[in-house]
């Protein structure tokens, strides 16, 4: 029995004998030139080509080993090729959207700096400002941060020779002219005064790791800034007339509220409804949630009323208060929104607009940002690896927190009653409900507690309230196996 390679060997030479003329009638040796030429053709494109026309097949299938090797080599360093364009826009804009993330105020330092004035605050009297000041002291007890990789090695020396003053405002005021506070520019005149400050999105959505000294380190970007109290920040501005003209209540009422919410914490919907305290009495600002691990996910906060790049917008437009364009005519509605249907914020047209120009890099970045991996030791591996199967089938989690991503692909969405809890939070939201929150990186933000409010301390609270609310009868090590499987996540 011939093998294949043979049977393409005898179909070869037949050919040709045929083409040069051999074992064929006189009649055939007429056409021998031409026909010999053919026939050496046809060995050659049957032979070599009909040799490797399997590999090539195999190498061109999608998926194959060959394809992702072109897709992710020769191709991408081919200057025409639209795969290098694709490379090279991607790379442009995580380095556009890092530095929007990082350093963009969209011009908000009109609002803190120039009307409320909240840099005259900081600088204290003694700097041209009012009052005591802000130390360094006082800011890291408040959570704001220090980029070490901002400071000189000269200033790194010292601070750890303890030879800066951190209880001085004027150090704060330095540290700003450094640009390594993060989230927060100031901006100095030419005699080196303090005129005004702006914000950005990494002061309440990054931290530091630390690595110097306790609030100073390399940044973390994404992750939630769970120690850092807005509302006491917000709280010493001189001027917050106009938050109580917004709300239509007195100064004193706008401290109370703001000084209510705690680190961690931050109300986004207080201008549009004029909720300020839950009807438990308890205040109703929500975990800051953190801004990585959303690549696949489609709607973003606790209430899940738009998408990422929505969420920029609302919170650069009408919360940083930058000059720019956003628009949603829920906010038109009276009887759920009616200080935003009397301030018209649901069609702010800011200008100029620093803003929308901006949407694209900074969204393609925070799609970029991983949820960060649990440090090594967080969590006992074999426990965590009983609890994925209790995860996947008897706690029914995965039903809704579906791996890998851990919500659900599409409209992630449940009504308060599906979740077992008040529809408080939910009915601030045009959706009027509770979107299926990802929880890659769940053990990065626990201080500020678990759910939108922070109403379960710790993941085992968490875990108590849905093996009653759904009956799971999970015994006392499923249920701390699920933890530590949360843990790891």
């Amino acid at each position: 029995m011939m093998i294949e390679g043979e049977k393409r060997f005898d179909r070869v030479w037949w050919t040709l004998r045929i083409g040069l003329g051999l074992g064929a009638d006189q009649g055939h040796q007429r056409l021998l030139p031409s026909v010999a030429v053919l026939g050496v053709l046809g060995l050659v494109l049957i032979f070599f080509t009909g040799a490797s026309v399997g590999a090539a097949a195999e190498a061109a299938s999608p998926g194959s080993a060959g394809a992702e090797k072109r897709a992710t080599g020769a191709a991408l360093n081919t200057p025409s090729s639209f795969d290098g364009v694709v490379t090279k826009n991607a790379q442009k804009m995580i380095v556009q959207g890092r530095r929007i993330f990082r350093f963009e105020t969209f011009g908000s330092e009109a609002f803190w700096g120039d009307t409320l004035q909240l840099h005259q605050a900081i600088a204290g009297e003694k700097n041209g400002g009012v009052g005591a000041g802000v130390s360094p002291k006082t800011a890291l007890s408040v959570g704001l941060k220090v980029d070490a990789d901002a400071l000189p090695d000269s200033l790194k020396q010292q601070l750890r020779e303890g030879k800066v003053d951190l209880d001085d405002p004027a150090t704060t005021l330095a540290l700003l002219k450094l640009n390594s506070v993060v989230g927060v520019t100031g901006y100095f005149d030419k005699n080196g005064s303090i005129r005004s400050m702006g914000i950005q999105c990494a002061l309440c959505h990054s931290t530091v790791d630390n690595s110097f000294a306790p609030g100073i380190g390399k940044r973390l970007d994404g992750w939630s800034a769970n120690d850092l109290n807005v509302g006491v920040i917000v709280s010493l501005a001189p001027n917050l007339k106009p938050f109580s003209d917004l709300l239509g209540v007195d100064v004193a009422t706008v401290k109370k509220v703001l000084n209510s919410w705690g680190p961690g914490r931050y109300d986004a919907v207080l201008d549009k409804d004029g909720k300020a305290f839950r009807p438990d009495g308890k205040q109703a600002g929500t975990v800051i949630p953190p801004a990585f691990g959303l690549a696949g996910v489609n709607l973003h906060t606790w209430t899940g009323f738009g998408s990422v790049t929505y969420w920029n917008a609302y919170v650069a437009v009408t919360q940083m208060h930058g000059s720019g364009t956003f628009f949603d005519p829920h906010f038109n509605n009276k009887d759920q929104y009616p200080v935003a249907a009397k301030s018209g914020s649901g069609n702010t047209r800011g200008k100029p607009d620093l803003v929308t120009s901006k949407l694209a890099a900074l969204h393609f970045y925070q799609l970029a940002i991983p949820a960060p991996k649990p440090p090594a030791g967080s969590f006992n591996k074999d426990a965590a690896t009983r609890g994925k199967e209790i995860f996947n089938v008897k706690g029914q989690c995965a039903t809704c927190h579906v791996p890998p991503i851990f919500t659900e692909p599409g409209n992630n969405l449940h009504a308060p009653s599906e979740i077992g809890i008040d529809s408080f939070q939910a009915d601030r939201s045009p959706t009027h409900m509770y979107r299926t929150s990802p929880l890659a990186g769940l053990w990065s933000h626990p201080k500020a507690g678990f759910y939108h409010d922070g109403r379960f301390a710790n993941l085992r609270e968490v875990v108590d309230h849905y093996d009653s609310f759904r009956g799971l009868k999970l015994t006392e090590q499923e249920k701390e196996d699920l933890v530590e499987y949360l843990k790891s996540l």
